[in-house]
């Protein structure tokens, strides 16, 4: 069912509680809390975001756009992420320590130029992959995400169960014709050709444009017949059938050396810059294999600051731990029990 302009405009207000909107600024000295600080006048340094075309000022509409206009960067960017209550409270019949958000927030503290500052979380319960619950909820998602669009926001788009290792700004073009650079489950080595590729929505770039505002529209109109799959294979086959040429579209698609994940890990720890749980079932085994990759990338750094060893020889000496417990969760049935 169709969301009326009056409801759609409640589910962005009760969004504010439910997404996160996150933002990125360097590292400074003359910060003792970064988490809590004040916000600066520019949210991210501009050498790293190069050739930015300023955006006039857009009047504060409703409480939508009021976070909006404070969690954006200067070229009118925020970073967006939605937690359920699984991905906030620790798995009790494990005894977890540690959750999904735990770990998210960590690699920013973790990872290279990245911290973190969020706006109000509420939480609803874990929804298991490709379940009935999992797939409205991702179509809810990319509602949301329309909305942001048309009132002219670019935005980053991130799971929670991807790990910021390195600033990613640093990694994606900031070339304003590219429309959408999408993140992949295997890369081929051709960042343009859209044949044969296996996208992955946990973790993309887009520009908000009339050609972006027109393709997430249309994939949210195939909502209602695509029974059975989730809002990511909805994506994928529309790309097939054409929809980057049918819209005029440029859209990257992003090398796993740099965006990885556990269906193909990076192979260089020198350049990883996300490592994304997926290729995974259930909160409980990404939890358990994205602590790993904290420790893992802890390793990396400890071995890195070691002046004796020559980059080759580190990067030959480093892999990743093996992602048992998602390798795994496959053998769990399909339903609404946790794994």
């Amino acid at each position: 069912m169709d969301y009326s302009k009056q409801s759609l405009g409640n589910f962005a207000i009760l969004s504010l509680l439910f997404a996160g909107i996150l933002y990125l600024y360097n590292w400074s000295s003359t910060l003792t809390n970064p988490l809590f600080s004040p916000q600066k006048e520019s949210l991210c340094n501009p050498s790293n975001l190069t050739n930015i075309v300023d955006v006039p000022a857009i009047p504060v509409q409703d409480e939508l756009d009021s976070v909006l206009a404070r969690a954006s960067m200067e070229n009118r960017t925020v970073i967006i992420t939605i937690v359920n209550k699984a991905y906030a409270v620790a798995d009790q019949d494990t005894k977890a320590d540690t959750t999904m958000l735990d770990l998210f927030i960590n690699s920013f503290w973790l990872g290279e130029d990245t911290r973190l500052k969020t706006d109000g979380v509420d939480f609803e319960r874990e929804k298991i992959y490709m379940s009935q619950d999992f797939i409205k909820m991702m179509w809810t998602r990319t509602l949301f995400l329309i909305e942001i669009l048309k009132r002219g926001y670019n935005f980053i788009f991130t799971d929670t169960d991807v790990m910021w290792l390195r600033n990613p700004f640093r990694r994606l073009s900031h070339n304003e014709t590219e429309d959408l650079q999408i993140s992949t489950d295997m890369y081929f080595g051709n960042p343009w050709s859209s044949e044969n590729q296996l996208i992955n929505t946990g973790f993309y770039f887009v520009r908000s444009n009339n050609k972006t505002i027109a393709l997430f529209e249309r994939w949210y109109a195939k909502k209602d017949n695509s029974t059975g799959q989730k809002e990511q294979d909805v994506l994928l086959n529309l790309i097939k059938q054409g929809v980057i040429g049918q819209l005029g579209l440029r859209v990257r698609f992003l090398d796993t050396l740099y965006f990885s994940g556990f269906c193909q890990n990076s192979k260089d720890f020198r350049e990883v810059t996300t490592v994304h749980a997926n290729c995974c079932r259930s909160i409980t085994a990404k939890v358990a294999d994205l602590k790993a990759v904290h420790r893992d990338w802890k390793r990396f750094k400890k071995y890195a600051s070691y002046k004796r060893l020559s980059a080759l020889n580190l990067t030959a000496n480093m892999q990743w731990t093996g992602h048992f417990g998602c390798w795994n969760s496959w053998k769990t049935p399909n339903n609404n029990s946790k794994a």
